[in-house]
């Protein structure tokens, strides 16, 4: 159960919300869930305590997931996928000046890292698809889909410098691999040809080899600094 501290946190001091998942990926069918993911600025005052804020929030809906505005930072700073991708989903559902200023360092996030981030967690998901074959004869076909999916957008992150997370005219042959009617060898055959496209890609990519971290303190600290004034300014006030 989420605590009314942390749900007030959700509640009251988001800076961006968005959907992501199949929706965002332009993958949505009639059964598909709606997977909300944000990023709140808890209250500078809050880390004065012993008693820190939390790094995240589950809930308060089903399928929502939010992260404090530092380890959101912190992880996108280390290429995470899910991070990463959150920054540039285009169904954006709430947003205020700090969220603006966030998604406007989109840029300083990427980083020629997104190759071992991307691929590791690919290799990862892949391994568990093929525990899943030994053990029930068969692979999650989604999460096959959703390999498939983020092998392609960071080898095209890597050839482009730009992260698009909407597969486009990839649709249709990723929802046949998620109804099961791509055979398992070819869609190994697909992900190992990927993985070395990925690999390619990565050698003459335009992304520099590390993100613009000075440029995400700044912002950071910032943020940290306004909410300390308007805290204080509201506390003067009463």
């Amino acid at each position: 159960m989420i605590s009314p501290g942390d749900e007030a946190l959700v509640r009251d001091h988001t800076v961006y919300s968005c959907v992501m998942g199949s929706r965002a990926f332009g993958l949505a069918t009639d059964g598909s869930d709606t997977d909300r993911r944000g990023v709140f600025l808890a209250p500078t005052p809050l880390f004065w305590r012993f008693d820190k804020p939390p790094t995240h929030v589950d809930g308060p809906a089903e399928e929502q997931f939010s992260w404090e505005l530092e380890r959101f930072c912190e992880l996108a700073l280390r290429a995470n996928p899910n991070v990463l991708e959150c920054l540039h989903s285009p169904l954006v559902e709430r947003i205020d000046a700090t969220g603006r200023e966030l998604l406007s360092l989109r840029g300083a996030f990427l980083s020629r890292q997104a190759h071992q981030t991307f691929v590791r967690y690919a290799l990862g998901q892949r391994r568990k698809l093929e525990a899943d074959i030994r053990q029930y004869g068969a692979p999650r076909w989604k999460h096959a889909m959703h390999l498939l999916r983020l092998l392609a957008s960071c080898r095209d992150l890597l050839r482009t410098g730009e992260l698009t997370i909407d597969v486009g005219a990839a649709r249709d042959e990723l929802l046949a691999v998620k109804r099961g009617e791509v055979a398992w060898p070819e869609v190994e055959r697909r992900m190992a040809g990927l993985a070395e496209e990925n690999d390619d890609a990565a050698a003459v990519s335009p992304l520099p080899a590390q993100p613009d971290r000075a440029r995400v303190e700044d912002f950071l600290i910032r943020a940290r600094r306004a909410s300390a004034l308007a805290a204080g300014a509201a506390g003067s006030a009463g």
